[in-house]
């Protein structure tokens, strides 16, 4: 099934019961209208040959057979419009349950696919598939999957009947509506392309607003405000120069297929006139046949009505579909973590760009065994960050392998390991914090979910962060705006060092993680850690990246990468004595 919206439409399948409830109601609703004027015609027939109101004998009128069309026809009426209400909400019901698990589905996906598809594509283009293109799947198919059902229904009952009465007054509406359903298709490629290109400048509107929200400090820091309005603004133009493109196409050709199918209307007067004059049809039947014609071109401006829908919701299907379809570049493996404490190896590891190109880490290899305190220094653009990433596979190697464990539980590959585990006991903090707009409790417990509130407090004590609490109003229960906006740079660092050690990670990575305190902060943080060995029986496995001397002071070891590679190691003393790289990526004068 390589139909964009009939993969949508195949979501249906989940909730079989309410489906088929609700395309029975469509069903019976058509079904009833056919009837209906069926029933005119009859009715009709009775009227103009005098015996819906008869004069009797005693010069009274019995009106007996009027009554009975009258209230025959309120009825089923009133039927088909209780019938049209039901399916009309239970179908938005359904549509709307249909749009909860497309979104559900988006958003899993978009947590399970890799860093490496994030960064190619943009927030906004994620958040518009996720609101605006489900948003006109939903929209269409509330209507594509009731045109799949009514519109053969419809034509087939109408021309049955016309048919019934006579096959050429059948025939020739037929082929007008096939010709007209035949210029819609043929003008859908065209709306579809157009559309696409208004999702794709609608994706750029989407990345240019979070963009200009997310970046609202560096905006008004460096007085930007009317050059980004001006950007938006022209975004926004090009956006709504392919809209009115898009609704100009199909404003200009839809007209033409109702045009054709209303053709069927002169073809039923001239020739049920004709057939009538022959007294081989009845004045009740060439209403019945007008009324039908009528229903069919109804039923072709409906198509025509919700012809551009469907082009918008086939484009939008199509990307929604794209992003579905891709498949997560990091699965979870089988084997479970050894228990106890965990090293780190990276046995001749290479790894690229995330676009490609040069390689960025090759032939690296490195050890920390269980239980120290390891510093990484390298020049910008090394690949430190990457290194970090493969601790907890948020990337994976191309070549070699990153190993955990330890020389007595064994090494194991990360890429056998599953993921979960492997990322609650290998933690990775980044010198950019992230603090969701909620609770101070809710964002540490992320990491512990089952933590009291003395554990809370112990993991801020951990973090040095135990005046951060004092200083909230409400204390673990105050929110912490949108990224932690009320805190100040050091504040949400040892907030999120503290989300981390509540997690009590086997090897812990801080990537510039403590770059926004000041020495004495970062020290008591590195010592708390440190006494953790003593109080657990062993502490984490720390891999400092870093250039600043206060943290090298506090490792045991130095690693120095260069060229894709650890160029030396070695204690901080030993490199600024005999490495003039190191002194000079340091700023260490050598006497």
């Amino acid at each position: 099934m390589n139909h964009p919206l009939l993969r949508a439409l195949a979501i249906y399948r989940e909730m079989p019961w309410r489906f088929a409830l609700v395309t029975f109601l469509y069903i019976a609703g058509n079904l009833g209208l056919v009837w209906q004027q069926w029933l005119i015609g009859h009715a009709v027939n009775d009227v103009s040959s005098g015996r819906a109101v008869m004069r009797m004998a005693d010069g009274n009128l019995d009106a007996t057979l009027a009554w009975h069309w009258l209230w025959l026809l309120l009825a089923i009426a009133l039927g088909r419009g209780l019938l049209q209400y039901a399916a009309a909400v239970l179908s938005l019901v359904l549509s709307q349950a249909l749009l909860t698990r497309l979104r559900a589905r988006i958003l899993t996906q978009v947590q399970r696919l890799h860093l490496g598809y994030h960064w190619r594509h943009g927030m906004g283009e994620l958040v518009t598939r996720t609101t605006r293109d489900a948003d006109k799947v939903r929209d269409a198919l509330i209507t594509f999957w009731r045109q799949i059902i009514e519109t053969p229904l419809v034509v087939m009952a109408a021309v049955g009947l016309l048919c019934w009465y006579d096959a050429l007054l059948g025939l020739v509406p037929l082929l007008l509506t096939a010709v007209g359903l035949w210029l819609f298709v043929v003008q859908t490629d065209r709306l579809v392309s157009l559309d696409r290109a208004v999702g794709a400048a609608y994706d750029q509107v989407s990345q240019d607003l979070a963009e200009g929200i997310g970046g609202v400090r560096v905006i008004k820091a460096f007085g930007l405000e009317q050059q980004r309005i001006e950007r938006f603004a022209s975004q926004v133009g090009v956006f709504t120069g392919h809209a009115r493109a898009a609704l100009g196409y199909a404003s200009s050709r839809i007209p033409l297929p109702q045009a054709v199918v209303a053709l069927g209307h002169v073809w039923i007067l001239f020739y049920g006139a004709h057939r009538v004059a022959a007294g081989a049809l009845g004045i009740g039947e060439l209403v019945t046949s007008l009324l039908v014609a009528t229903t069919l071109v109804f039923r072709i401006e409906g198509i025509g009505r919700v012809m551009q829908t469907f082009a918008d919701a086939r484009a939008s299907a199509e990307r929604i579909w794209q992003l579905l379809d891709e498949r997560p570049a990091i699965v979870s493996g089988p084997v479970p973590l050894p228990a106890g404490p965990l090293g780190l190896k990276l046995q001749q590891v290479r790894i690229g760009a995330v676009e490609g190109g040069r390689d960025i880490l090759q032939d690296c290899s490195l050890t920390l065994q269980p239980g120290e305190v390891v510093a990484l220094v390298g020049a910008t653009g090394t690949g430190k960050s990457l290194l970090a990433s493969l601790l907890p596979r948020l990337a994976d190697v191309q070549h070699g392998a990153v190993l955990v464990g330890s020389d007595a539980a064994g090494w194991h590959d990360v890429r056998g390991l599953d993921l979960a585990e492997l990322r609650r006991r290998v933690q990775v903090l980044a010198q950019e914090t992230f603090l969701f707009s909620d609770s101070l409790a809710s964002n540490l417990r992320l990491a512990a979910p089952q933590a009291s509130t003395a554990q809370l407090h112990e993991g801020l004590r951990l973090a040095a962060a135990e005046d951060v609490l004092e200083r909230l109003p409400h204390g673990l229960d105050t929110p912490l705006g949108d990224r932690g906006v009320t805190l100040s740079g050091g504040q949400r660092q040892r907030l999120c060092l503290a989300r981390a050690l509540l997690a009590a990670p086997d090897i812990l990575c801080l990537d510039d993680a403590t770059s926004a305190l000041d020495a004495l902060s970062e020290r008591r943080v590195l010592d708390n850690i440190r006494r953790l060995r003593g109080d657990t029986g062993h502490g984490p496995t720390l891999l400092l990246i870093s250039s600043r001397l206060s943290t090298l002071l506090l490792a045991d070891r130095v690693l120095m990468l260069a060229n894709g590679r650890i160029s030396a190691s070695g204690s901080h003393a030993e490199l600024s004595a005999n490495n003039a790289h190191y002194r000079d990526l340091l700023g260490i004068d050598h006497d």
